[in-house]
């Protein structure tokens, strides 16, 4: 029998893979990133395609933007987020792709 080496993964590696799951655990964070996959967006636009306030989306914005899943742009006086890390959204894509299919 072959031994496989086993490789431990580091505390602040599980720091961080906890902290993406917890991050898509939100149904609302989950709907922001699904969203900002498909186009990037104004907090109004989001607000209304997803009949949220814009509290709950800036808010929402301000946690997946501390976590470098969403980052944003300025053109004039309208801010623009699209998302900035696309190994999290090909996780949210696979998860939605296993709970539709099932």
């Amino acid at each position: 029998m072959d031994k496989k080496l086993h490789v431990d993964l580091s505390p602040d590696t599980l720091e961080k893979v906890s902290t993406i799951f917890k991050a898509l655990s939100d149904p609302t964070r989950i709907k922001i990133l699904h969203l900002l996959s498909e186009e990037e967006c104004s907090v109004t636009h989001m607000s209304e395609v997803l009949n949220l306030s814009q509290s709950a989306v800036s808010h929402q914005l301000s946690l997946l933007r501390n976590l470098r899943l969403v980052k944003f742009r300025r053109e004039a006086n309208t801010v623009y987020y699209s998302c900035d890390d696309e190994h999290v959204i090909s996780l949210l894509k696979q998860a939605i792709q296993h709970a539709c299919c099932e």
